[in-house]
């Protein structure tokens, strides 16, 4: 008999996977009504918000919801503490983070059970400009190059796992903003 753990009875510092053999699924329930809400107002948009101060050298924490701030610094090469992941780091992890939730969210909705689930993302990024400092030659300026490896162990053949994962690129919300241009501002406040 496989037992599923909640995360209030999951121990800290221990993996789902490791006690259950399965990732502890999320709600499925919770899911369907955000599926419902989503089709009853398909157009709907969210704005989401993160106040960034800057602590000193180059450590800023980003201050979400009423959470702990999350710290964002760069490593000694690039002049920094190297006390956490810096912003091109950063934004690989909220890639990586999103494309888990899809993944798993459509597992779950397709009533597949994940064992494990980890990604590997690399991206490639001139740095010679060194924030507009440096080198300001015409080159391309952030991630020219993201790739992304998806460890994926579930009960679904090889090939609904591949369809899963394109599904997921293509509804992934973070994905497609590293994937297509975006209208940015930036102004005084």
């Amino acid at each position: 008999m496989k037992t599923t753990l909640t995360t209030e009875e999951k121990p800290m510092g221990e993996p789902a996977t490791a006690l259950t053999g399965c990732l502890a699924p999320i709600d499925k329930d919770g899911l369907e009504d955000l599926i419902a809400k989503g089709k009853a107002n398909p157009q709907a948009v969210k704005t989401l918000k993160c106040k960034t101060v800057a602590e000193g050298r180059f450590r800023h924490a980003n201050y979400i919801r009423d959470l702990e701030p999350y710290i964002v610094d760069e490593p000694p090469g690039l002049l920094g503490d190297d006390t956490a992941p810096n912003p091109s780091e950063a934004s690989l992890a909220a890639l990586g983070s999103c494309i888990c939730v899809g993944l798993h969210a459509n597992a779950v909705h397709q009533g597949i059970t994940v064992r494990s689930l980890e990604l590997e993302l690399e991206g490639d990024l001139n740095i010679t400009a060194v924030w507009g400092t440096g080198d300001q030659s015409e080159k391309p300026v952030g991630f020219t190059d993201v790739r992304i490896k998806v460890h994926m162990d579930a009960d679904a053949p090889k090939e609904k796992i591949d369809a899963l994962i394109a599904h997921v690129a293509k509804w992934s919300p973070v994905f497609n903003t590293f994937s297509r241009p975006v209208a940015m501002e930036i102004v005084p406040a």
